[in-house]
């Protein structure tokens, strides 16, 4: 009997030298790029963290307006812009017309709350459009509406309230966090 079996062929050792290599070339291809892929994906991780720092540092400057009022005058005419930004401790207070205090006279910021006397909130001695007046949070608290009045260059005393009538007046917002 003959056996027609016949064993299976072996490769030739040149054949899978060169499927080998092959192989290797890819897969060290496929390193290379998985190795370049991952250097720039922590590369672009590192720039989005340093970009939203640099963006949390902006809007942490950026003034954070809680209270603002805008007085008006007799006209009902806008005439003074008041803003307080807590963070600062500045109430900003901007003209918005053309009035102009005398040589020897004054403007008075008060503050007024329901069933309180006036209190002073400083003199606005800035002849410029924009001056600032210190202010905590704790100074607008309660107030529902602010004023201004001319008084003597001194300004009023305070338990006395303003001696002239108010030449703008406007409600207080408080702004809802």
């Amino acid at each position: 009997m003959t056996d027609h079996s016949s064993p299976l062929p072996d490769p030739s050792p040149r054949v899978s030298h060169l499927v080998s290599s092959w192989w290797r070339v890819l897969a060290a291809t496929l390193l290379v790029v998985l190795m370049v892929g991952v250097a720039t994906s922590l590369s672009m991780l590192e720039q989005f963290r340093a970009q939203i720092g640099y963006l949390e540092s902006r809007l942490a400057a950026v003034p954070q307006l809680r209270e603002l009022a805008v007085l008006l005058d007799e006209a009902h005419q806008p005439a003074l812009l008041v803003t307080h930004d807590p963070a600062t401790g500045v109430l900003q207070l901007q003209r918005l017309n053309e009035v102009k205090e005398g040589r020897e006279q004054s403007l008075q910021l008060w503050a007024l709350a329901d069933g309180q006397p006036p209190r002073s909130l400083g003199l606005i001695g800035s002849r410029y459009k924009t001056a600032q007046l210190p202010a905590t949070p704790a100074t607008l608290s309660g107030v529902a509406e602010l004023a201004v009045s001319v008084e003597d260059k001194a300004g009023a005393i305070e338990t006395r309230g303003p001696n002239l009538p108010y030449l703008f007046r406007g409600a207080l917002v408080v702004k809802t966090i």
